[in-house]
């Protein structure tokens, strides 16, 4: 049997019906004693139907932090009040206290931007 590639695999499963493919996950738990459904199992008992929602709603939502402004602090304090409606002294508090937090609970394409604006102007970024 030859072996398959990860895209062959997934485009195997596309063609599964809803059912098919749950017969699978319960015969891949039972072959490899492992439960593919744990941590979703867990959230929703904790936390009742609305948990594996949430969780997804995380990981949309970023934050941007400076780590540090680099060498062109100034370029880096002038895009922070371009993200921000930051005035100039509260731009240069952020820069100066790095690590900071620019923006918080930026969608993924947003905080993306920011981070590569940021980076432009000399910053180290990181995205949380």
């Amino acid at each position: 049997m030859a072996k398959l590639s990860t895209d062959e695999l997934l485009e195997a499963f596309k063609e599964l019906s809803l059912i098919e493919l749950s017969d699978f996950v319960k015969k891949f738990e039972e072959t490899f004693e492992v439960t593919a459904a744990a941590p979703v199992a867990v959230a929703a008992a904790g936390a009742g139907a609305a948990a594996p929602v949430e969780e997804v709603e995380e990981k949309d939502s970023f934050d941007v932090v400076i780590e540090s402004a680099g060498e062109k602090k100034i370029q880096v304090i002038k895009e922070v009040r371009t993200l921000t409606s930051l005035g100039l002294g509260e731009a240069k508090a952020l820069v100066d206290g790095a690590p900071s937090t620019v923006l918080e609970g930026a969608n993924k394409e947003a905080a993306e931007k920011a981070k590569a604006v940021l980076e432009e102007a000399g910053a180290t970024v990181t995205l949380k």
